[in-house]
C-alpha cells in the first residue's frame, strides 16, 4: 500500500466507513510503527511484533500522558501548523498535541458534525467557553471556530461572561424559530441556566464536560436534569473529545455516545491495559484515524462501559491506584 497517498490528507478520511474501519487501522498501525519512533519504542517494548497483529484489539493503545512528557509525531518533523494544548493548573504539564494538516482535521470534525447534525449552515453557534477562551490553544474553541465559520450565521459567538447579552440573543433566535447549537462547558451552561431560566424549543443544548472545581461536582445525569428543568429541553446533548484527539463522539441523550466516523472506542482491563475488548466496561480506549499524523491509538484515563453496537458511556476518571497500574506500561 501507498502509505501517502492512502493515509493522508482530506481525502483519506473521506474514503473511511463502518466496512474497511478495521482494515484501515491496522494499515495505520503498522504506518505508525513504521514512520513514529516513539510509538516504535513502545510497541517494542511490550514486546509485540507487528505482523502478529491481526485484529484492531490486539493494537498497543498508547498512554495519553504520553502527549505531556513527549511530541507524539508520526512522519517527518515538519512546522506544525496547530498546537491544541490542554487546560491545567499551575505548574501542572499540560498535554500537547502537534497538528500537521489542518485541512485534514476540518474534514474529519465536519465531516462527523454532519453525521449526526446535518450541515453547521443550517444553525446558528453559540458557544460559552469561559475557561477555555481565557486560555491559548484550546482545541474546543478551534472546533467551534470551524463550526462558526462553516455556519456563516451573522448571530454566531463566543462567550466568556456576557450571559445578559446570551440570553437576549437566545431569546431573539428562538422568537424567529432559528435552529441554534448552544455549546458550552459545564459549569457555565448550569450558571447560565440558573440566572436565565427560559424555554428553549429550537435550540440544542451541548455540554462539553468540565467542573473543575466551580461548582459541586454532579453526575452527567444530575448536570441534565438540572438543565433540562431549567431550558425546558427533553433532552441534553454532549460532546466527547479532547486535546490528544481530532475526531468527536456525540451523545443526542442519556450519555450514549455514538462516534463518528473516524472514530472507535474499545475498552480495557483496568487491571490489564493490553486485555482490550470491542464491549464492556473498563478505561476506554479510543482509535482515532484522524490522529494519522500523530498517534491514531489512546488509552484515555476515563472508565466507560462500550455497547455492543459501539456506543459508549463514560462514567468518570481512573483514581491514581489504577493509572498507577496502567503507567506500568510508560517507557
Amino acid at each position: 500500500m501507498d502509505h501517502k497517498t492512502q493515509l493522508n490528507g482530506p481525502g483519506f478520511i473521506r474514503n473511511i466507513n463502518a466496512a474497511n474501519f478495521d482494515h484501515i487501522a491496522l494499515e495505520a498501525f503498522r504506518y505508525q510503527y513504521e514512520h513514529n519512533s516513539l510509538y516504535q519504542s513502545f510497541t517494542d517494548a511490550l514486546h509485540i511484533i507487528p505482523a502478529t497483529v491481526k485484529r484492531i484489539e490486539d493494537i498497543p493503545f498508547l498512554p495519553i500522558s504520553f502527549f505531556k512528557t513527549h511530541k507524539v509525531l508520526t512522519g517527518p518533523e515538519p512546522e506544525a501548523l496547530l498546537i491544541f494544548e490542554s487546560s491545567g493548573t499551575t505548574g501542572e504539564q499540560t498535554s500537547r498535541h502537534c497538528v500537521t494538516d489542518s485541512a485534514l482535521y476540518e474534514e474529519a470534525l465536519l465531516r462527523g458534525f454532519n453525521e449526526f447534525y446535518g450541515a453547521p449552515s443550517g444553525y446558528v453557534i453559540l458557544a460559552l467557553l469561559p475557561s477555555y477562551l481565557e486560555r491559548k490553544n484550546a482545541s474546543l474553541v478551534h472546533m467551534a471556530s470551524v463550526l462558526m465559520k462553516e455556519s456563516g450565521q451573522p448571530e454566531n459567538g463566543f462567550y466568556l461572561d456576557e450571559q445578559e447579552k446570551l440570553q437576549k440573543t437566545l431569546r431573539a433566535l428562538e422568537a424567529r424559530q432559528q435552529p441554534t447549537i448552544l455549546l458550552g462547558v459545564t459549569f457555565a451552561l448550569l450558571d447560565f441556566s440558573e440566572r436565565f431560566p427560559m424555554k428553549l424549543k429550537h435550540t440544542i443544548v451541548m455540554e462539553t464536560g468540565g467542573m473543575k472545581g466551580r461548582r459541586k461536582e454532579m453526575t452527567r445525569a444530575e448536570v441534565h436534569d438540572f438543565l433540562k428543568k431549567n431550558v425546558k429541553v427533553s433532552e441534553v446533548h454532549s460532546e466527547y473529545g479532547m486535546t490528544e484527539l481530532l475526531s468527536q463522539a456525540y451523545s443526542q441523550g442519556e450519555g450514549i455516545f455514538r462516534s463518528s466516523a473516524t472514530m472507535k472506542v474499545l475498552v480495557r482491563d483496568v487491571n490489564d491495559p493490553l486485555d482490550v475488548r470491542t464491549q464492556g466496561t473498563g478505561g476506554l480506549n479510543v482509535i482515532d484515524l484522524a490522529n494519522i499524523n500523530s498517534c491514531c491509538f489512546i488509552a484515555t484515563e476515563d472508565i466507560g462501559t462500550v455497547y455492543e453496537k459501539g456506543e459508549f458511556e463514560v462514567l468518570g476518571r481512573m483514581d491514581n491506584a489504577m493509572l498507577r497500574g496502567c503507567n506500568l506500561l510508560i517507557l
